[in-house]
C-alpha cells in the first residue's frame, strides 16, 4: 500500500513537471522585421490603408495568421498578397472595440522563418473637422504586446493641392516630405519599438482639398464631450476629498514624499543620430550621413571641385530606397537637398540637420540624456575594439566598413586608424563605395577605378598599406566636411536655434503647430468625435 502511494506522489509529479516543460516550450516568441502604412486620403472622407508587415518567428509553435488592427469598424477588406504572389485568406476579425482583420499566411511560419505580406483595406470617416476650422486625422499603427518591432515607417499621401506651407502634424515630428504623384506625401519613420510600445500620427490641412468629412458637433453633445469628462471628475475629486479629510481626522499626517521617475537610457539610435547628442558640428553630421549613403550605394560623386556634385544612384532616384535598403528619414532629407544639377542646396541641408536635431530631443523625452550619452560613448568604444582586436587585414578591413559611421564618432578617429593599421595592409570591397570615393579624390596617385554600376564584376581591388589607409580616410573625412558646404555662414544661420526653455518642443521645425484632435476627451478612445486611431494590437496565432 506504502508502495502504491509513493508511485502515485511520484507519478504525479512527473505528470505536473512535464506540464511545466509543455508550457514552457510551447512559448512562441517573434518579432517584426518591419511594420509599414502608407494611407492615401481620399476626397470623400475615406482611407486606403495599406500595411506591409515582415514577421520572424523566432523559436515555439508556428504561426498560422495575423491579426492587423484598423482605425474603427467601419472599413472594408481588399487584398492580402505575400512576398511571392500568393493570395491571402482575409477576414473580419472584430469583437466590440477592438477592430481587426485575420490574414491566413499560405503556410505555417515555423521557427527561423520570416514570411511578409501586406494588406490593403478602405476606411470610411477618417476625415474630421477640428477647432483650427481645418480637417484632420489621426492614426495609430497596429502595435503588438508580444513583439518588439526594428522599423516602423508611416508614410500619408495627401489629398491633391495641399502643400508643405498649409498642413501641420501633431506632435510627432515628421520625418522628411516628398512627392507621390503629383501629391504631397508626409513620411515618418521610428524604429526598434518594444513590445506594446505606440506612435500617434496626425495631419491637419485646409478643409476646401476634401469634399467630405465629419463635421465638429455643437450644441449640447459638443458642451458634454468638451466639459462632460471634467464635470465627472469634478464630482468624484469632491468625494475623494471628502473621504481624505474623513480619514485625516482618524489618522495622524505623515510627510510628503516626492519622487520622479525616468526612463533611463534611450536605446536605438543609429550612428549619425548619436553624432548630434555627441556634440559633433553639424557639418560632420552632415559628412556621416554622405557616409551613410554611400555605404548603401545610394549616392555616388561626380565631382568635389570646386563643390560636391553628387549623383543620386538608379535604385534610390525615387528618394524612398528599396525593401532590401530602406532609407532613414535624415537619409530622405539629403537626398531631396540635391538639386537637379548634383549641387547642394544649403538651406535644405540646414533643414535636414534641424529635422534630426528635433527628432532626437523628442525621442529623448522622458529618458536620461547623460546616461544616454555615456552609452553612446560605450559604443564608439566598442566599434573601436572590434577593429583593433581582428585577427587578420581582411578581418580588420571587414570590422572598419561594418562600423565605419561609429568610428567617425570619436574624435581621435584619424590616430586610431594609423593604431589600428599600423601593422595591418587594408582589404577593401568593391562594393564600398564610401571608400572608393575617399580613393578616388583623396589618393596621391589612384590606380583603381571603381565599377559603380556592377562592382561585382570589377577587379579584385588592391590592397592598400595601412598607413597610407589612415592618412587617406582622414584626408577624405576632413576635406569632404570643409567642402560639403561652401557658404558656412549662410548654412550655420538657416539652422534655427533649440529654444533653451523648453529643448524637446514637440512642433515641426519652420511650421505653424496646430492640433488635429481637438477634443478635450480624445485619448484614443474612439469616443471623440474628433478622433480617428487604431484602437487595435496586433497578435498572431
Amino acid at each position: 500500500m506504502v508502495k502504491n502511494r509513493s508511485l502515485l506522489v511520484t507519478l504525479s509529479v512527473v505528470f505536473i513537471l512535464m506540464m511545466f516543460i509543455g508550457t514552457a516550450t510551447a512559448q512562441r516568441e517573434y518579432h517584426l522585421e518591419h511594420e509599414w502604412a502608407k494611407i492615401w486620403i481620399n476626397q470623400n472622407g475615406s482611407i486606403d490603408l495599406l500595411y506591409d508587415i515582415s514577421i520572424k518567428l523566432d523559436s515555439g509553435p508556428s504561426i498560422n495568421y495575423v491579426y492587423i488592427g484598423q482605425p474603427k469598424r467601419d472599413f472594408t477588406k481588399g487584398i492580402a498578397m505575400d512576398q511571392y504572389g500568393h493570395t491571402l485568406v482575409a477576414s473580419d476579425a472584430s469583437s466590440g472595440s477592438d477592430y481587426k482583420v485575420q490574414v491566413n499566411l499560405y503556410e505555417p511560419l515555423t521557427a527561423g522563418q520570416t514570411v511578409r505580406f501586406n494588406l490593403t483595406t478602405n476606411v470610411a470617416r477618417m476625415i474630421y473637422e477640428d477647432t483650427t476650422e481645418n480637417v484632420g486625422m489621426k492614426f495609430k499603427p497596429t502595435w503588438w504586446e508580444e513583439a518588439s518591432v526594428l522599423d516602423l515607417q508611416v508614410q500619408i499621401v495627401l489629398p491633391p493641392g495641399v502643400t508643405a506651407d498649409n498642413v501641420t502634424t501633431t506632435k510627432e515630428l515628421w520625418n522628411g516630405t516628398f512627392p507621390e504623384d503629383d501629391r504631397l506625401s508626409i513620411f515618418w519613420q521610428r524604429g526598434n519599438l518594444s513590445p506594446n510600445q505606440k506612435y500617434t500620427f496626425g495631419v491637419s490641412f485646409p478643409k476646401e482639398y476634401v469634399q467630405s468629412y465629419v463635421r465638429r458637433p455643437t450644441g449640447v453633445v459638443a458642451f458634454l464631450q468638451q466639459y462632460g469628462p471634467a464635470l465627472l471628475i469634478f464630482v468624484v475629486s469632491i468625494g475623494v476629498i471628502g473621504a481624505v479629510v474623513f480619514v485625516a481626522r482618524k489618522r495622524p499626517y505623515l510627510l510628503p514624499k516626492i519622487s520622479m521617475e525616468t526612463l533611463g537610457i534611450r536605446h536605438g539610435l543609429t550612428a549619425v543620430e548619436a553624432s548630434y547628442l555627441l556634440d559633433v558640428k553639424p557639418t560632420e553630421i552632415v559628412t556621416e550621413i554622405l557616409y551613410s549613403l554611400l555605404q548603401k550605394r545610394a549616392i555616388w560623386v561626380e565631382s568635389t571641385t570646386p563643390s560636391l556634385k553628387l549623383e543620386i544612384m538608379q535604385p534610390f532616384r525615387n528618394k524612398t530606397g528599396t525593401p532590401e535598403t530602406p532609407l532613414r528619414y535624415y537619409e530622405i532629407d539629403f537626398l531631396n537637398a540635391i538639386k537637379e544639377d548634383g549641387i547642394l542646396d544649403e538651406e535644405k541641408l540646414a533643414q535636414t540637420v534641424v529635422f534630426l536635431r528635433d527628432t532626437i530631443e523628442e525621442k529623448l523625452r522622458g529618458y536620461c540624456r547623460r546616461d544616454t550619452i555615456d552609452y553612446y560613448r560605450k559604443i564608439v568604444a566598442k566599434a573601436w575594439e572590434q577593429v583593433e582586436q581582428a585577427g587578420t587585414p581582411e578581418l580588420a578591413s571587414k570590422a572598419y566598413d561594418e562600423q565605419l559611421l561609429w568610428l567617425f564618432l570619436d574624435p581621435n578617429h584619424q590616430s586610431r586608424t594609423q593604431t589600428a593599421f599600423r601593422d595591418k595592409a587594408f582589404e577593401p570591397s568593391p562594393f564600398w563605395l564610401w571608400y572608393w570615393y575617399s580613393y578616388r579624390y583623396y589618393h596621391p596617385k589612384p590606380t583603381y577605378k571603381p565599377n559603380i554600376t556592377t562592382p561585382s564584376k570589377a577587379a579584385k581591388p588592391p590592397t592598400i598599406p595601412g598607413a597610407d589607409f589612415a592618412n587617406n580616410i582622414a584626408t577624405a573625412v576632413e576635406n569632404t566636411s570643409n567642402k560639403i558646404v561652401t557658404n558656412l555662414e549662410k548654412f550655420a544661420n538657416a539652422i534655427v536655434p533649440m529654444p533653451t526653455a523648453a529643448k524637446a518642443s514637440a512642433k515641426p521645425a519652420h511650421h505653424r503647430s496646430s492640433c488635429v484632435c481637438a477634443c478635450a476627451a480624445c485619448a484614443c478612445v474612439c469616443a471623440c468625435v474628433s478622433c480617428a486611431c487604431a484602437c487595435a494590437g496586433g497578435g498572431v496565432g
